[in-house]
């Protein structure tokens, strides 16, 4: 099988079900971003020593293509991989709930930065509120499902923890805002 297709050679797609449309859509947008946030939490999978988190990394990686493949298909098509659902909200809440019961309390804003797995998270989740602004322009546009905006906004919360875990398990502390006047 042959990587290329020379389909898209004038700027489109195809979406899973077979309708073409741009490169640009917010559809292809919105997946494009989550692919990008997956390619960033595998960085930060390969960077973090053999640990749960590793493992819940890799976990979220696979959530992440069954979300942007529920993102690539339309009109009422049934996604290949499935779809994100309650249940997958509820697990990154218990990651949240775990990890953050091991750190100490915020007390001042966290700048990005520490090590450089916190730093390779903090990336990450930048990258995961962006795709969750995407899938908010696309659900104007078009139907979104709700779950998969609340795994976007819970997930970048888990990788803001994880961050924070991460700087903690290499004895580094979060780099905080200190305002004007420090």
């Amino acid at each position: 099988m042959k990587i290329y297709t020379r389909q898209g050679d004038d700027g489109t797609t195809s979406l899973a079900g077979g309708r073409r449309v741009s490169k640009d859509h917010l559809r292809v947008e919105a997946y494009g971003t989550v692919d990008e946030l997956n390619c960033h939490v595998g960085h930060a999978a390969a960077d973090c020593p053999r640990d749960p988190m590793q493992d819940v990394l890799v976990g979220l990686q696979q959530r992440l293509f069954v979300l942007g493949g529920e993102l690539a298909t339309v009109d009422g098509g049934q996604p290949a991989g499935g779809t994100i659902l309650g249940q997958d909200v509820v697990a990154l809440e218990s990651h949240i709930d775990q990890w953050t019961a091991e750190l100490p309390p915020l007390r001042r804003f966290v700048l990005p930065g520490g090590s450089s797995l916190a730093c390779r998270l903090h990336l990450a989740r930048a990258v995961c509120r962006r795709a969750e602004r995407c899938c908010v322009t696309l659900g104007t546009e078009e139907t979104v499902n709700p779950a998969l905006m609340r795994y976007l906004n819970r997930l970048s919360d888990l990788l803001f923890v994880m961050a924070r875990r991460a700087n903690q398990l290499a004895s580094v502390a979060d780099v905080q805002w200190v305002g004007e006047g420090g």
